[in-house]
């Protein structure tokens, strides 16, 4: 079998890294113009206390650095659940060109519910989006997370 989303995969792997670190599974990757991984990174927002840890803000972050500027013009990013609105409107000024994420996110996601931030007529870019890359895989982690901490 072809796998087609290996960057999906490596989301996946800094999202089992967070839950380890007792964070919640969320795993983000960007990918350079080349092709190249720039960045990775899990959500780390207890161990930092930082409310806007977020692994896609992390990972941005640091592609930025990587990449010498602060617009990722032609690079895309992985994440294993939808952007919340902090992380959509971070896509949106990093000026990402391709959004993939795994599952959907019901009660905070950025895209798809609440803010639709990507909809909005003063989003000043709108990447391409794919949702549901490997969602069952990505939403399976995040359901086993929260059962058990209840």
């Amino acid at each position: 079998m072809i796998d087609h989303f290996p960057h999906m995969h490596t989301a996946l792997d800094e999202a089992r890294a967070a839950a380890a670190r007792g964070e919640v599974p969320i795993g983000a990757v960007v990918i350079g113009p080349d092709g190249k991984v720039l960045a990775t990174a899990g959500n780390d927002v207890v161990g930092s206390h930082d409310p806007t840890g977020h692994a896609e803000m992390i990972a941005i972050r640091k592609a930025a650095k990587a990449f010498g500027s602060e617009r990722l013009e032609g690079c895309d990013l992985y994440v294993t659940l939808e952007p919340c609105a902090m992380c959509a409107q971070a896509v949106a000024f990093a000026r990402i060109r391709r959004l993939y994420y795994g599952a959907e996110d019901a009660k905070g996601g950025g895209i798809t519910v609440g803010a639709r931030i990507f909809s909005q007529a003063t989003t000043h870019h709108k990447p391409e989006i794919y949702g549901g890359i490997l969602e069952a895989e990505a939403s399976q982690l995040l359901r086993d997370f929260f059962r058990a901490r209840r």
